[in-house]
């Protein structure tokens, strides 16, 4: 059965030394007592309730699985007790609005709590990881009365939260829904239509579902500009705002998945169920990219997450597992063999894995503290700046991460040889559970045609000059310290071929726009490679500073595997740039009938 640790010393590494989020977050309004003993605090607690609570049920949970009897959904031996346990401690509530019953923290700290819970249990945190959304969806759009009656409970985590878009016949191409919405003499509506891949549509662990569904009004314009946003209850809140009367909402049944098969997936019916209608007629697309910006965020942390736990996993098999000798001779003279850990390529297997995945945490965060100042700060023009760089990372936190978490726990089950292909070793599951986070919320080739088709031409590309500028700034700042140079300087490099990589697409793009659509995800690859050189260049300068006087060796590994990001994992810009550059003429020139 495998095991997890929460990565509690990085995750300090990163929040107080690195980017110094104390400091920041502290002198934003209703920040101030968020003290480093505070934050240290919560993720300790945080930590034991993923190691001691969740992860106990990760395997079971895949193993067991949702149940579908009768229209309702159990959900594996265990999961009811502990979301109750997870939600008696505060956990849902953690950067909620206090008015609502939240604890009004960072939402960095819930950042940083959403990748231990994705390390623990995928399944699990994708139950009150919905409802966050939701609660960010009506907190924008819904009326004061809807936020009043439903807010509150689902902060508690009493009421849990769904996202309802997909149809049978429509994914990515919403303008294609066809679920109907009919005014009723109350001012309610009458929603009606069925949706599928809903995750958390019903199960057992809270009193209500809220969902929040995509529907067309009569009359609506056709395609995207028709869509509106309905709250449509599972049960109709009674006049003490308890769960009462059954909606006309029902599951019609749940999908049998290659992982994640502890959370609920399932087929929703709507049958004149009574909705209410969120934010303006005909704007519901845009209403819900709230929720479905912050739940590509989440779904990166997935990849993260998973790249964690199949790490820590991976090392101590590498550690103990005796095959062959070292090719410089023998490592272990008292052994039959030397342990897997003396071989190369399984260090480039876990040193890939861990480069990655340091790396990651650090973008994260960064984002994370952007998504506190971009909603708290008290200047306007920073607050958009803020704003701008979270928008223009989301798509690459959602695919990149979600990317590499499924390469990473690949090379971590290949580390395992044959037993990673059994299933009591767990590492079969990592890969099955990080499969999907590639695909749902958006596929990855969708995030990256966002990067190369939206996020490049806002404003005449306001959002990648504005962050290029701040990499200028970084490189200029230390290229005259010759001890960094094995840092900065390939920094510098990618940052220049990124940047010429950006011109060459959006010029090329006016002449052929499929140019965007050949390039998008090796560009997005080729910045996201680039965003995390910067996060490791950075790490490496607090490191630097630090390592002489450090006994545990923590700042010395840190600056080892700055360079192997940089010498062994960097270098692939070069590649995907070539590869862009070769045009879109090698892919479009083929005729159907020739696939």
């Amino acid at each position: 059965m495998p095991s997890y640790k929460a990565p509690i010393r990085d995750l300090q590494f990163v929040f107080h030394e690195l980017h110094q989020a104390d400091q920041l977050l502290s002198s934003l309004p209703g920040f101030d007592e968020v003290s480093p003993d505070l934050v240290d605090a919560i993720l300790e607690e945080g930590g034991k309730i993923c190691e001691e609570l969740l992860h106990p049920l990760n395997q079971s949970g895949d193993q067991e699985g949702c149940r579908f009897e009768d229209g309702k959904v159990t959900t594996p031996k265990g999961f009811r007790e502990a979301y109750r346990t997870f939600i008696e401690g505060g956990w849902p509530s953690l950067a909620a609005d206090p008015e609502l019953g939240g604890q009004g923290l960072p939402e960095t700290i819930s950042f940083m709590l959403e990748e231990m819970l994705c390390s623990a249990n995928v399944s699990f945190s994708l139950y009150p990881g919905l409802t966050r959304g939701a609660i960010n969806a009506l907190s924008h759009h819904a009326s004061d009365e809807l936020k009043q009656q439903y807010l509150p409970k689902m902060v508690e985590g009493s009421w849990s939260g769904t996202m309802c878009l997909t149809e049978p016949h429509c994914g990515t191409d919403l303008g294609l829904v066809r679920t109907k919405a009919v005014p009723n003499d109350d001012g309610s509506y009458a929603i009606s239509g069925t949706k599928i891949f809903i995750t958390g549509g019903e199960h057992d662990l809270t009193d209500n579902i809220i969902h929040l569904v995509l529907a067309r009004l009569p009359d609506a314009p056709e395609g995207v500009r028709g869509i509106s946003l309905f709250l449509v209850p599972r049960q109709l809140p009674d006049a003490n705002n308890e769960p009462g009367e059954q909606n006309g909402v029902s599951c019609g049944s749940i999908e049998h998945k290659m992982g994640i098969k502890a959370s609920a997936t399932c087929v929703m019916n709507f049958d004149s169920a009574k909705g209410f209608l969120v934010g303006p007629e005909n704007k519901g697309l845009a209403c819900m990219f709230t929720m479905m910006n912050a739940e590509r965020l989440a779904i990166g942390m997935q990849g993260l997450g998973l790249g964690e736990v199949a790490y820590q996993n991976a090392v101590e098999y590498a550690r103990e597992r005796l095959q062959s000798r070292s090719a410089t001779g023998v490592k272990a003279p008292d052994k039959a063999a030397d342990p897997l850990l003396v071989h190369p390529d399984v260090r480039r297997m876990l040193l890939t894995t861990r480069a990655y995945n340091e790396g990651a945490r650090a973008l994260a965060t960064w984002t994370a503290i952007n998504i506190d100042l971009a909603h708290r700060h008290t200047d306007p023009e920073k607050r958009q700046e803020a704003d701008d760089f979270v928008a223009l990372i989301t798509p690459i936190i959602k695919a990149f991460f979600s990317d590499y978490g499924y390469e990473t726990t690949t090379l971590c089950q290949q580390v395992y040889g044959g037993h990673g292909y059994i299933q009591e070793w767990g590492m079969e599951q990592f890969v099955r559970d990080a499969r999907i986070a590639q695909i749902y919320e958006g596929t990855n080739g969708i995030q990256a045609m966002d990067l190369v088709r939206r996020k490049l031409f806002i404003e005449d590309g306001r959002l990648p000059k504005r962050f290029f500028a701040l990499l200028d700034g970084f490189v200029a700042e230390h290229a005259a310290d010759e001890a960094l140079n094995p840092y900065i300087t390939p920094l510098a490099e990618a940052n220049k071929l990124l940047q010429e990589l950006t011109d060459w697409l959006v010029k090329e793009s006016r002449d052929n726009p499929d140019q965007l659509g050949a390039a998008a995800t090796d560009y997005l690859r080729i910045f996201a490679l680039t965003s995390f050189a910067w996060m490791w260049a950075r790490m490496a300068i607090v490191a630097r500073a630090r390592a002489d006087a450090d006994d545990s060796g923590f700042y010395r590994t840190k600056l080892r595997t700055a360079s192997f990001f940089m010498g062994r994992l960097l270098p692939q810009v070069e590649g995907l740039a070539r590869g862009i550059r070769s045009g879109a003429e090698l892919m479009m020139a083929y005729d159907e009938s020739e696939f």
